[in-house]
């Protein structure tokens, strides 16, 4: 796996994956066998916020969340620092006071947390841990650079598509939604589209919120009229 022809043949598995929770997942499960880790995670950016997108063992899950309770860990600031960051040994790294004794007792004593990025933005971070105190070497971080790179591809590529078929469902549902008032309501097609939009805008409701309950019940949400 570590080999050219073995990051090659992951990139096009990570591609075929069907969704991002699958391709995420698999990340891990690669980055797992073919890195110097014991277990591995993401972090990943979603509207500003960082989550856990993925895990190999719930031990990185709470890990994940202790650095989100506690503001700070490596894999934290190699999104907002876009960079990568390695830590030897937890216990004893001066960097994350809080953080680094409480992964040393969860048992995670060595983390290497890497950007995961394209150029337009950062979208998270793949973080491995050791259950071993150890020095990373440079080839171990030249080896995770690389399949950071492969595993940001596959995981931008499944982003956008996710976006390109919810967006193609909203304009689906919102076809249909205009349909039953022009019908219902002898709208034309512009008038109809201006109702929902308007009272997507006047309640703060998603627009495809707005037309999945036209279609569900046939009227607007609370109203039981509807005008141009």
């Amino acid at each position: 796996m570590t080999n050219a022809a073995g990051f090659a043949k992951m990139a096009l598995a990570l591609v075929a994956e069907p969704d991002v929770e699958e391709t995420l997942s698999s990340v891990c499960e690669y980055a797992r066998l073919a890195l110097p880790c014991d277990y591995a995670g993401i972090h990943i950016v979603r509207s500003r916020q960082i989550e856990t997108g993925a895990a190999t063992d719930p031990l990185v899950e709470h890990a994940h969340k202790l650095q989100m309770e506690y503001d700070e860990g490596p894999c934290l600031d190699a999104i907002w620092n876009q960079d990568s960051f390695i830590v030897h040994d937890a216990a004893t790294d001066d960097r994350w006071l809080s953080f680094g004794p409480a992964a040393a007792k969860m048992g995670l004593h060595s983390i290497l947390s890497i950007r995961l990025f394209t150029y337009e933005q950062t979208l998270g971070a793949l973080n491995l841990y050791s259950g071993e105190v150890r020095e990373f070497s440079a080839d171990d971080v030249a080896l995770g650079h690389i399949f950071g790179q492969h595993a940001s591809v596959a995981f931008a590529s499944a982003r956008k598509e996710e976006g390109l078929r919810q967006a193609i469902d909203a304009r689906h549902l919102i076809g249909q939604a205009q349909g039953i008032l022009m019908e219902r309501f002898a709208l034309s097609e512009h008038q109809a589209f201006s109702v929902l939009r308007r009272y997507s805008q006047d309640n703060n409701i998603k627009l495809r919120t707005v037309a999945q309950h036209v279609i569900t019940t046939r009227e607007l949400p609370g109203s039981n009229r509807a005008t141009a």
